[in-house]
């Protein structure tokens, strides 16, 4: 059988027989990074614990920091999680769509306890992507998948930067263009009465409190004992340092701007559009550190609503010393 690849080491088009044999890896026990409508991810059987810790290690990230189980079908998640029918109803409102569920878990098996670091919550979504969706349908098993890149860098668009990030250490990597949202999935926890925002994201909280008619506490969790991805202090760092907050552009500084600014070496929306500014958030990042030289970089303010809850979030933990 021939596989359609593109020039760049194991990268593939996402042709059916593509995704055929990437669920057979993931059958099989190995990784496969795969589109997203946020950010791609890094692929695994979340029954296979070997699989499941050979994304740990591919990362270097530790493991108490739990993993997003992917899904692509609503009824399945009743047998997956515990559910109800707030639960239900946002599923059928927001999904597939970058909006995560943390929930209590009702599947025992051995290997989950490793995807969800030993506790007794889940998370779990359903991404807004044909070849995602198809992707874990023919795996015919829930795929666990982070951001396809190492541990704290900046979070991956594109098929190249996962590339660039992972190397050998994926066995392929289906392209499936820049990624739409560009920042990774809203993560609430409904295991409560009250639903708690654990990370913003592509999800925009006022659409979430609109949908409820009712307030959404905003936490950001403990980062020494991480309840969901995304909580730790420092995170979607690039290598060089980041000043955010910028309102004008200092001397050695790359300025990544936003609306309508001066001097901006890159500009995440030069109309201020935070649905833009977040496709490019991630991949400008990494642009600048590619442009950069040796100067620092510094980030324009952004707005604290819609999406810019969730841009504010990635650059806040990205600027971390």
């Amino acid at each position: 059988m021939i596989y359609t690849r593109c020039k760049m080491q194991n990268i593939y088009q996402p042709t059916e027989e593509n995704i055929k044999q990437a669920a057979e890896i993931i059958r099989h026990g190995g990784l496969v990074s795969f589109p997203t409508e946020t950010v791609y991810g890094l692929g695994a059987n979340v029954y296979d614990a070997h699989a499941v810790a050979s994304i740990f290690e591919a990362k270097g990230r530790p493991h108490f920091d739990p993993l997003i189980s992917h899904i692509a079908e609503i009824d399945f998640l009743k047998e997956y999680a515990a559910t109800d029918e707030r639960v239900l109803a946002l599923a059928h409102h927001f999904w597939p769509g970058p909006l995560t569920f943390i929930l209590r878990r009702i599947d025992n098996h051995g290997s989950i306890d490793l995807a969800c670091s030993g506790l007794n919550k889940i998370a779990v979504r359903m991404p807004d992507n044909p070849i995602a969706l198809q992707l874990i349908k023919m795996s015919g098993v829930p795929i666990v998948a982070p951001s396809a890149n190492k541990f704290k860098a900046v979070s991956p668009t594109t098929a190249q930067h996962v590339q660039e990030s992972l190397g050998n250490k994926v066995k392929m990597i289906l392209d499936g263009g820049a990624c739409r949202v560009g920042v990774e999935s809203t993560i609430i926890d409904v295991t409560d009465k009250q639903i708690v925002l654990l990370r913003a994201g592509g999800t925009p909280v006022e659409d979430l409190e609109n949908f409820l008619d009712e307030k959404i506490i905003i936490s950001d969790g403990d980062p020494n004992k991480p309840s969901a991805p995304g909580q730790l202090l420092k995170h979607y760092a690039p290598k060089n340092s980041l000043r955010i907050n910028a309102t004008e552009k200092l001397e050695n500084e790359f300025l990544i701007g936003f609306g309508n600014i001066k001097n901006a070496d890159l500009n995440l929306s030069p109309k201020g559009d935070l649905t833009e500014a977040a496709a490019n958030l991630f991949a400008y990042m990494r642009l600048a550190d590619e442009q950069c030289g040796q100067k620092t970089l510094a980030m324009s303010p952004i707005p604290h609503t819609g999406l810019g809850l969730a841009i504010n979030d990635r650059i806040k933990r990205a600027s971390y010393k």
